[in-house]
């Protein structure tokens, strides 16, 4: 039975301030104007469309205020591994001499990518016991449990392709202003949030993959411009990557 009388609880009401807070916050920043190359390795280009023309997503299909302070934690966590490696020795670099992020910009400016950091030098007995090589691209996430224990199990590859796109994407539009950076192996660091436990695995380059993700960004931008739809990944609505797409409705039920 329906209560309709019940009155939020305190901690409830002040949660949903926060979230009401972050929502505004979120709502005031700046829409990127490009194609994100972190979100490349999506299955659903037709999704990666909306991205890229900014489409206004589902009425009740925003992102929440949990999801919100789960991308704030996230953050926070980065720059804790940040500080914990240069603790540890390595020479690693998250900003330009400008303050801005390390990145890349292609297709005038309609792909574009920021990277984590650069490993520029290590502990000389990591280095020597591993055959870690510099430069190297760096990229950090953070995971609930389940998740952080099937990229240990699986690798990230296998586990989650598509920050395997992001990281073969970045080293190879890094090439140019970093050189050697797409032919030594990227450092993927995954941060459990329930344990922190840490997981470190080093990712050769995947130039396949790279040319695979480059020419799906020109498809996407192409279809876009041109009023195009590209296909959508699955057959039915009820496909567990439509149900939690914001764009569902706009892609299932057009008006």
């Amino acid at each position: 039975m329906l209560d309709y009388n019940h009155r939020p609880k305190f901690h409830e009401r002040l949660g949903a301030v926060i979230d009401e807070a972050l929502a505004r916050e979120r709502a005031s920043q700046t829409p990127r104007r490009y194609l994100g190359a972190s979100r490349l390795g999506v299955a659903c280009e037709r999704a990666l469309q909306y991205e890229y023309a900014q489409a206004p997503v589902d009425p009740g299909r925003e992102l929440p205020g949990r999801v919100l302070r789960v991308f704030e934690v996230g953050h926070a966590l980065e720059d804790l591994a940040i500080r914990w490696l240069r603790l540890a020795g390595f020479e690693l670099y998250t900003r330009r001499a400008d303050g801005g992020q390390f990145g890349f910009s292609v297709a005038g400016g309609r792909i574009q990518g920021h990277v984590d950091g650069i490993l520029a030098a290590g502990p000389a007995d990591i280095d020597l016991d591993f055959s870690m090589r510099w430069p190297a691209l760096w990229e950090c996430k953070t995971m609930n449990d389940k998740s952080w224990r099937e990229t240990v199990k699986q690798g990230v590859a296998r586990a989650k392709p598509i920050y395997a796109a992001q990281l073969a994407v970045y080293q190879a539009y890094m090439e140019g202003a970093v050189p050697g950076i797409a032919s030594n192996p990227a450092l993927f660091t995954a941060i459990n949030k329930d344990s922190e436990e840490i997981w470190f695995e080093l990712v050769p380059f995947d130039g396949g993959l790279a040319q695979r993700m480059s020419d799906r960004a020109v498809r996407v931008i192409t279809a876009t411009e041109a009023g195009e739809l590209l296909p959508r990944h699955s057959t039915t609505p009820t496909h567990f990557e439509c149900k939690s797409c914001p764009w569902q409705d706009r892609c299932w039920r057009p008006a």
